[in-house]
Formats: C-alpha cells, structure tokens, sequence
C-alpha cells in the first residue's frame, strides 16, 4: 500500500512524540546513575570500617573463620541473591546475568534456592531452571534500597536459624566505563579459608595495635551482620546503576534510529509532494493546452 501526504504526516508526527519520549527516558537513566554512583562511593568509607573491624577479629590468636572449617560437609542448600531488573528497555542486561548465575551454580552440589529481585530476572532463571524460592521488587530510588536490604537479611537470618543457610552467593550486574556494564558474582558465607590468614598479614594504618572491647564472639557476629548489609547494598546499588546504564545505551540506540526514521520518512514526504505539485502543474498546463486548441 503506497503512502499518501497525510498518512506520512501522521507517522512524522508520531516518530517526533516517540523522540520525544526516548529523550525523557534518557534523561531520566541519565540522572538515576548518577544518584546510585554517589551511593556506592558514599558507602565505600563504612565498607572499609567494617573491614577493618573483621581483620581485627580475625587475626586474633585462636579465632576460626566462621563457617570455614575445613572438614566441614558440603551444604545441603546453597543460597544466592539475584539482582536483575523489573524493566525492560535493557538490552541483555538479565540474560547475561542469568547465564553466569546458571554457570556458577550448575557444578555445586546441593538444592539451589534463589531469591530473586525483579520479574525479569526471575522469568530469565526460571527459563534456566532455576525457579526462584522468592521474589523482590527492584528498589526505585535510592531511599528504597535500606528497607529491601532490611528484606532479604531478615529472610536470610530466619534460614540461618533453621540451620539451611551455610552457603550464600550474590549476583549483579555492575557499571564499568561509559554506559557499559559486566555481571558480577560474590561468595559471601562461609567467609573464605583466606580471610583468616589475610586478616593476620593485613597492614594497619597507624603505629597502634587495635584489639576489640567487650565481647569478642559478639562482636565478630555484628561485623558479619554489617558484612552482608553492606555487600548486599553495593551490590543493589551497583545493579541499578547498571541497570540504568544499560537503559541508557538502549534509548541513545533508539533516539539513532528515530532520528534516521524520520529522516527517511521526511524525505519521502517531500518526494511525494514534489510528484504532487509536479502532476497539479501538469493537470493546468495540459487544461491550458486543451483550451487553447479550441479557442
């Protein structure tokens, strides 16, 4: 079906709103990464603080890292955190992170339970088969990551209880230069074999030897608390920064094609209406001729 003036001018009319919706969402993951890279560098200090404080618990003389003994049996269950996305408009931002989680989880022994945050994310696992056990909403500011973290450690501390949660994973996706991004795991409990020996070669900052005041085991059990809120908020943060990113890249991908489209459909329009105006003059100088040769 050949176009006419008007259907053209409709579809110029509605790539333009399009536009001009791709730049309002461009805008938007443009201001968004910027508020959840400031939150990831806010945290970085505490981050620090709270290890330092394990590498003062662990390289006490006689203190094992918890959950890492060595003739310890494997996990019946292993447990892992998915970070993805609730969205579309991200590329394959779900996809590969689903792939690696897959790749990572496929040669450990045990049941695998997964908590999952964001639809998207989930459907990828599930078409993985690894349907998740549970499911979260992505946080849509950075106000709403303290009470999803709050979330999942309380869900986390109530297997903990039951004796299921030995073996914890976390998995995101994390921003790298530009609007690009690359999936990220972490292995978070049992605290690696490493940590004993690292924490008692670690170097201090000061001249001062530190040592922990009050209660050593309970101590060690807040820092490890702080542990997980702190990677698991990093790792929330980093996942829509990324997230945002991958949008980002998306919508400058969209606003190309846009801009091409209407450039084509624009010329179209003036090439129809040359051919327009050409057949109207046409049409009077052939009925100018026609007059002429009865005259």
């Amino acid at each position: 079906m050949s176009d006419t003036l008007a259907s053209l001018r409709r579809k110029i009319a509605g790539a333009g709103d399009l536009e001009s919706v791709v730049r309002s969402m461009k805008a938007l993951a443009a201001a968004n990464i910027g508020q959840y890279e400031q939150s990831v560098l806010a945290l970085a200090d505490y981050d620090r603080t709270v290890e330092l404080g394990l590498v003062v618990c662990l390289r006490r003389p006689g203190v094992a890292v918890p959950h890492a003994g060595p003739a310890a049996p494997p996990p019946k269950t292993v447990h892992s955190v998915v970070f993805g996305s609730d969205q579309g408009l991200v590329g394959q931002f779900n996809d590969v992170l689903a792939e690696l989680v897959a790749r990572t989880l496929d040669p450990l022994p045990g049941e695998k339970k997964i908590w999952a945050v964001g639809d998207r994310i989930a459907a990828r696992l599930a078409d993985a088969g690894l349907t998740p056990a549970g499911l979260f909403p992505v946080p849509t500011s950075v106000t709403a990551v303290t009470p999803l973290v709050g979330r999942i450690l309380v869900e986390s501390e109530a297997h903990r209880h039951r004796g299921e949660l030995v073996q914890l994973y976390l998995f995101h996706n994390r921003p790298t230069s530009g609007a690009a991004y690359e999936p990220a795991g972490q292995h978070m409990l049992p605290l690696d074999a490493q940590w004993g020996p690292r924490s008692a070669h670690a170097p201090w900052s000061t001249g001062k030897l530190p040592e922990v005041l009050g209660d050593h085991d309970q101590t060690l059990r807040a820092l490890i608390r702080e542990y997980l809120f702190v990677s698991i908020y990093k790792a929330c943060v980093e996942s829509l920064a990324a997230e945002n990113a991958s949008r980002l890249a998306a919508m400058q991908r969209a606003e190309k094609n846009i801009a091409e489209l209407v450039e084509t459909l624009n010329q179209r329009y003036r090439r129809l209406r040359q051919e327009s105006i050409d057949n109207e003059l046409f049409e009077v100088l052939s009925g100018y001729e026609a007059l002429d040769k009865k005259q």
